[in-house]
């Protein structure tokens, strides 16, 4: 599922390509990716709407349209914002045609992602079911140390929780706890303030190294041109059960038990 890294280069690549162009048409393939959006009018809508820049929230690449509002597209596990190219047109949901003649599809194989148009009322509510940004100068260690120490939850949990901290999810979680070495299933109350200090840290440090190589694909991740993110090779827990620590040797572990998710740990470093 694309995370903040992922989300942040779709963003940023679209951003680069498309700020300033205007929609000249707009096709509904696939309706069922729409929220808080109705399908027969979208087109009417967002005709002649100028992209004035696009950005990233959480795990959402959001379109300002201006007084047109907000067009706020959430990939989850296999969507994709694509620019020109040629998906395989089975997977279209939704065709952005520009009045330069370019293409923006939405393609979602699984069809799990969703595509919402929000006015600034709509953008409001959205922005306020979300927690800060780890990457916000904002989200101080103090802050930070409280949203942990005020709940009894997993850390792992925590971090991956929307409503606490934006754009996390299991990748990330799994590198930063590693980095951090503390134990995923450590009780947020019990992670001490210095300890939170070093999990941000370590946070911020993956969080900006995946940026930087474009995110991590295994499978489904494309940036908005269809290439492939290369962080996958830095990697230290994630997808590595079995395998020894990177940082000991000690034969690293896995289980479901948090959320359903796999996750990985050392039971020798991380405590």
């Amino acid at each position: 599922m694309p995370e903040l890294p992922e989300t942040e280069t779709i963003a940023r690549d679209l951003d680069a390509a498309v700020r300033g162009a205007r929609f000249a048409d707009v096709t509904v393939v696939r309706a069922d990716v729409l929220r808080h959006t109705d399908a027969r009018r979208l087109p009417a809508t967002l005709a002649g709407a100028t992209i004035v820049s696009v950005s990233r929230r959480a795990k959402s690449i959001v379109l300002v349209l201006g007084e047109s509002g907000r067009l706020v597209v959430t990939p989850r596990f296999t969507g994709a914002l694509l620019i020109d190219g040629t998906p395989d047109e089975r997977y279209t949901c939704l065709i952005l045609d520009l009045a330069d003649g370019r293409r923006l599809r939405y393609h979602d194989v699984r069809r799990l992602g969703t595509v919402a148009h929000l006015d600034a009322a709509g953008h409001t509510r959205w922005e306020a079911t979300l927690g800060p940004e780890p990457l916000d100068d904002a989200l101080t260690h103090a802050r930070f140390a409280a949203i942990l120490r005020a709940s009894r939850r997993a850390v792992k949990t925590l971090l991956m929780d929307q409503r606490r901290l934006a754009g996390v999810g299991n990748i990330y979680a799994n590198e930063a706890l590693w980095r951090a070495e503390i134990r995923p299933t450590r009780r947020g109350h019990a992670v001490t303030r210095p300890q939170a200090a070093t999990l941000l840290d370590a946070l911020r440090a993956v969080l900006t190294e995946s940026i930087a190589l474009r995110g991590t694909t295994f499978r489904d991740f494309r940036d908005a041109y269809g290439g492939r993110g290369g962080f996958a090779e830095r990697l230290a827990v994630y997808g590595r059960a079995g395998l020894p620590c990177l940082r000991c040797g000690t034969t690293l572990r896995a289980t479901h038990a948090l959320e359903g998710r796999q996750t990985v740990w050392c039971p020798a470093c991380q405590r």
